[in-house]
């Protein structure tokens, strides 16, 4: 029998790898310096690969996942457009994102707390996650 809370963690963890590369697709042509710019493709590499990951495991348990939810994705996307039309500078993109990635890892590990009957393999999909949104914030700090 498939866990409940297997299937709940690795569908937030879907619908937050979505929302952490739209955010990178949202910014990452307004980036002036080319090693920013190259963090913000490197970290959305390592989302696409762990979203491969997760949709492996989705699959197995014949779930399509979860989009991110329309309300926070629009909310995102109008903050991102109305900062950068106020001032479009690596620092406003990467107030932006650190703000993403803090959010992002405050939700995760609420998540893992929710869901603690998940299998190992959706918390590890999970941990991984929040790892990269960690590294992601703390690689961007020096252009705040």
């Amino acid at each position: 029998m498939i866990n409940p809370d297997t299937i709940k963690l690795l569908r937030e963890c879907d619908a937050g790898i979505k929302m952490g590369v739209a955010s990178i697709d949202d910014v990452i042509e307004y980036v002036n310096d080319e090693n920013f710019r190259q963090v913000l493709a490197k970290s959305k590499e390592d989302h696409n690969k762990l979203k491969a990951e997760l949709q492996t495991l989705l699959e197995q348990y014949h779930d399509d996942g979860k989009e991110p939810n329309p309300i926070a994705q629009g909310m995102s996307w109008l903050k991102t457009n109305v900062k950068l039309m106020m001032k479009e500078s690596d620092k406003t993109i990467a107030d932006l994102m650190t703000d993403g990635c803090d959010m992002g890892v405050k939700s995760l590990r609420k998540y893992l707390n929710q869901y603690q009957a998940a299998e190992e393999k959706a918390k590890d999909i999970t941990k991984k996650l929040i790892n990269l949104e960690e590294k992601l914030s703390q690689d961007i700090r020096m252009y705040l």
